[in-house]
Formats: structure tokens, C-alpha cells, sequence
């Protein structure tokens, strides 16, 4: 259990890919800090299994995230339930397709506060701590639409580039402190969100299954192949581990060969 003793904070973490990084991270002994919305009781259970799996702490906060002042409260109340944040993985996000004359602003507003500007509050506020002890790590779940675009999503496409651009910057700034910061990027991750979509796109668009899976989803990853949360978890541990101490300022993309083309 290598991260027995340190404290990992995982925003959107109550399901997908962020709960897998909880998980993953718990198994190695960290105390662990999840955010995000959902049944109360599933995410009780989900926080119960997580103390379980460490052997350490695990809270709930339920704060909103496009809200700079509840990221305050949230990260404040991590300090104080473990003493400071060692792990911050930066994971919250939300989707909206539309071209970009028909775009809502409100809906504009919500993806950067949330998707790209969170992310900015969460690591300011980690940083002194981590600065003070010598050690840190932050991870950002980007997306392959941090390298490349795709039409209708443009306040994604425009989040996930300036988290890519914002990590870089992190991880100058941090690089004599013990500190780094890099970017995951996965390709289409299979998720309940991704299964749910399923039926609907089907009857949309008169296709099976199998077509709606490998001529829609996966249309651009040439694996045809999901990417499963897991992998994307066992990168975000191996870059907690000191193997990793050299990794800094990268964007790693896990992504099925999507932005190889």
C-alpha cells in the first residue's frame, strides 16, 4: 500500500471513471476525498467501500462544483478531515452538443465553470500544502477532444485544450517542489453514461447495437475497442508512484489510436 498517509481528492467521483480512480487510489491505502451527485445511499455505500478497500478515511462532499465558493468549502473541509491534500485528481464534467450559433450561454458557462475553471480553484488551493510538504500530484481527466475536435462540441472541445494548456503551466511551476501535473485523455470510455445512450441513439437513427457501438461511439477509435475505466485508473495510480516522479507536464492519451490519425 504505497499512498498509506496521503490524501487523495477526486471530483465527479460518485460514478465512471472517477470512482474508479477513487478505488484504485483506496487500494493502495489512501485516504480518500470523492465529490459529485447521485442516489444518497449509493454514494454512502460507494464511501463505505472505499474506507473498506484503504484501511483509512473516506468522505463525501457534495459540493457544486461550478461554484468557486463551494469549491472553497469543499477542499476546506478535506484539509480538516486529513490534514491536507497529496492527490488531486480533477475529474467533474459535463456535455452539451450544439453548433455554435445555436449554443446556450447558459450552457456555455456551466462546461467552462465546471469542466475547465474547477480545476483552476481546486489546484491553487492544494498547491501550498503540497509546496509545504515537497510532494504532489495532480492529474486532470482531459479527453481526446483535448487534442483534437469535433464538431458541436465546442465549449468541451475548448474546456478540454485549456486544461491540457493549464497543466503544462502547473507543472513549470511546480517542477523543483516534488510536484507534478499531467493530463489523462482517454477516447470513449465505457460507463453507464455511454451504455445509456445506447437504446436512444438506435431508435434515432434505425441502427443496431452493434452499428450504434462501432459506427457511432466508436467510429473514430481504430481499436474498435472501449477504453475501460480501470485503464484509465491504473494510469492515474502509476503516476501517484515514484516511478513516475519524472512524468510531469504531459498529456497521455488512452484513447484507442484515436489522435494517432
Amino acid at each position: 500500500m504505497f499512498l498509506k498517509g496521503k490524501t487523495a481528492l477526486i471530483t465527479g467521483s460518485t460514478s465512471g471513471i472517477g470512482l474508479a480512480y477513487a478505488k484504485a487510489l483506496a487500494g493502495e491505502g489512501a485516504n480518500i476525498v470523492i465529490n459529485g451527485f447521485g442516489d444518497a445511499a449509493a454514494i454512502e455505500a460507494e464511501r463505505g467501500g472505499l474506507e473498506a478497500s484503504s484501511g483509512a478515511g473516506a468522505i463525501y462532499c457534495g459540493h457544486d462544483l461550478s461554484k468557486p465558493d463551494q469549491i472553497e468549502a469543499m477542499m476546506a473541509e478535506a484539509i480538516a478531515a486529513f490534514g491536507g491534500i497529496d492527490i488531486l485528481i480533477n475529474n467533474a464534467g459535463v456535455q452539451h452538443v450544439a453548433p455554435v450559433e445555436d449554443f446556450p450561454v447558459d450552457k456555455w458557462d456551466l462546461i467552462i465553470a465546471l469542466n475547465l475553471t474547477s480545476a483552476f480553484h481546486t489546484t491553487r488551493l492544494a498547491l501550498p500544502g503540497m509546496k509545504a510538504r515537497k510532494w504532489g500530484r495532480i492529474i486532470q481527466t482531459a479527453s481526446a477532444h483535448s487534442l483534437t475536435a469535433s464538431p458541436f462540441k465546442s465549449a468541451y472541445v475548448t474546456a478540454k485544450h485549456g486544461i491540457a494548456g493549464f497543466t503544462k503551466t502547473v507543472a513549470l511551476e511546480t517542477a523543483t517542489f516534488g510536484i507534478t501535473a499531467n493530463c489523462i485523455s482517454p477516447g470513449y470510455v465505457w460507463t453507464p453514461l455511454v451504455e445509456k445512450q445506447i437504446p436512444d441513439t438506435m431508435k434515432a437513427r434505425g441502427l443496431t447495437r452493434e452499428q450504434v457501438m462501432n459506427d457511432v461511439l466508436l467510429a473514430s477509435q481504430p481499436t474498435k475497442q472501449f477504453v475501460t475505466v480501470e485503464q484509465v485508473a491504473a494510469m492515474a495510480l502509476f503516476l501517484c508512484g515514484d516511478d513516475a516522479a519524472g512524468i510531469t507536464g504531459t498529456n497521455i492519451s488512452i484513447d484507442g489510436g484515436w489522435t494517432a490519425q
